[in-house]
């Protein structure tokens, strides 16, 4: 059995100075997004203005900057059971937005979030020789002032519970989601705000807002039509548990009973991330056979054939996974690093040009580094890890790599003419 520690994951685990992790994943991405996007239009923000921004951390937590981008902790994700519940919790925090009360901190919010996050791709970025050592990447402390980012004022949350129904109503979802989520906060932490927020005084017991908004609720009219959104977020959910907890936890929640595709899909994860590749590729086959349309059954056929070193197997399932969504940049790198691993004739030569593709869509870390392994020696590589390295805003080790790329390639080539941008 083939283990992998990819040369990305590495690169992440070594380096301490990162304190966020932003998980990557088409699936989860264009789901959430297609959840956010009758509230966004409810508060009037322009079409394709919102970025989700999934964060690897356990905390029952999400936030919004300016209304553009939108953080949703995993811990969130996967407590929260409905999409209506997860739509109120992001309705809330469009509410702080439009309500005025993170303008101020709005800035320096984003600001500290990007200086400090780095992007970890879900699937074959994430298989690890050692499961616990991802495990403890991806639980690590966010290392942001959750303070500042929850301390709000009784009249400022519920001002913020106000709008957030009003959103609601006005994109034609169940406001009971906010009564769920507050439910919900009650059961799993009791009193949240003793423990998480030190000005108390000021700050709204659950059960306080709990009533309010089902008072608010009560004295709207009913939504017309519950909105039919094509997202299955028990799906998204059992994708996040299936990478993030253990064995036992993903038993708990999907015992081998329960045959519902996302139960299959969460042991099928979960099955691959604990070695045992042969019953996760015998789910992963089952709910293709149920969903010979889904790519992202496909993409996951292509992680688990790729940890058996079936690499003719893993690119057929990774190219079939992009014949059905093919504005997917990172399944695109994906295939592009199985084939340099395969290394065929006119593997590396694909391999670059899905790397660059991917680029030219959404520039990741991870592409970077597989035109570096794809490039070998090729003066290209130097190119290649000055971008890198401008990424990551290591200034001096970019114009190292720049300079070196400059030195080696022909002048007026495209990668010399882009190293010579980094560099001014």
């Amino acid at each position: 059995m083939k283990r992998i520690l990819s040369f990305f994951l590495f690169l992440i685990i070594c380096s301490p100075v990162f304190a966020v992790t932003e998980i990557r994943d088409t699936e989860i991405e264009l789901g959430l997004e297609k959840l956010i996007k009758p509230i966004a239009v409810a508060a009037n923000i322009p079409d394709g203005r919102v970025r989700v921004h999934i964060i690897a951390n356990d905390e029952f937590n999400a936030f919004v900057t300016s209304g553009e981008d939108v953080f949703i902790y995993t811990g969130l994700l996967t407590r929260i059971k409905s999409a209506e519940a997860l739509q109120a919790v992001v309705a809330h925090e469009m509410g702080h937005m439009i309500g005025g009360h993170i303008t101020q901190m709005s800035g320096r919010m984003r600001d500290e979030m990007t200086r400090t996050m780095i992007m970890q791709a879900l699937g074959v970025g994430l298989m690890v020789a050692n499961p616990s050592a991802g495990a403890g990447l991806l639980m690590g402390s966010s290392g942001i002032s959750r303070q500042s980012l929850l301390a709000f004022t009784r009249d400022e949350e519920r001002l913020a519970d106000d709008l957030a129904i009003d959103l609601l109503i006005k994109a034609e979802i169940d406001p009971n989601g906010l009564v769920q989520v507050l439910n919900q906060m009650q059961e799993l932490t009791g009193d949240i705000e003793t423990k998480i927020n030190p000005y108390n005084k000021n700050h709204p017991l659950i059960s306080e807002r709990l009533n309010n908004v089902k008072e608010k609720i009560k004295s709207k009219p009913r939504t017309k039509r519950k909105i039919e959104i094509n997202v299955n977020y028990e799906i998204i959910r059992a994708k996040l548990i299936g990478y993030l907890q253990t064995e036992n936890q993903v038993e708990n929640l999907y015992p081998s009973k329960n045959k519902s595709d996302a139960a299959i899909y969460a042991r099928a994860i979960r099955y691959m991330r604990s070695g045992n590749l042969k019953s996760a590729k015998i789910s992963t086959q089952e709910l293709i056979s149920r969903h010979p349309k889904n790519p992202y059954f496909y993409e996951l056929l292509g992680d688990i054939e790729y940890q058996f070193g079936h690499y003719d197997d893993s690119v057929l399932a990774y190219e079939k996974s992009l014949e059905i969504q093919k504005n997917a940049p990172q399944i695109q790198t994906a295939l592009a690093l199985v084939l340099t691993e395969r290394n065929k004739v006119g593997d590396k030569d694909k391999a670059i040009q899905l790397a660059k593709r991917s680029i030219l869509t959404e520039p990741m870390h991870l592409s970077y580094l597989v035109l570096i392994k794809a490039y070998g020696d090729d003066a290209r590589s130097d190119w290649a890890y000055a971008e890198y390295y401008n990424m990551l805003k290591q200034e001096k080790k970019m114009r190292k790599y720049a300079k070196s790329a400059q030195s080696r390639l022909p002048k007026n080539s495209p990668e010399y003419i882009k190293a010579g941008d980094l560099l001014r």
